[in-house]
């Protein structure tokens, strides 16, 4: 079972959009609240160099930027 860690924020649209579709997929993942979590944030843009959210880490070591339907299918051997 793969690690999924989502870094997200609760003003971010996408994100929204982004956790009902893995819910909706019976994805289980950690949510990380960058807003609150200063090192969880450093974190995230030390592995992307990415400032912005969603950003969906997959075991550690494959990062996906923003809502990309097609790459998470992929990645998470999904329908």
């Amino acid at each position: 079972m793969k690690k999924i860690r989502v870094y997200s924020t609760p003003t971010c649209t996408y994100c929204v959009i982004l956790k009902k579709y893995l819910e909706e997929k019976n994805v289980d993942y950690e949510e990380i609240d960058v807003s609150q979590k200063e090192e969880e944030q450093k974190r995230m843009i030390e592995k992307t160099g990415q400032m912005g959210v969603p950003v969906i880490e997959i075991d550690e070591e494959n990062f996906i930027i923003g809502f990309d339907r097609e790459k998470l299918e992929e990645a998470l051997n999904i329908e």
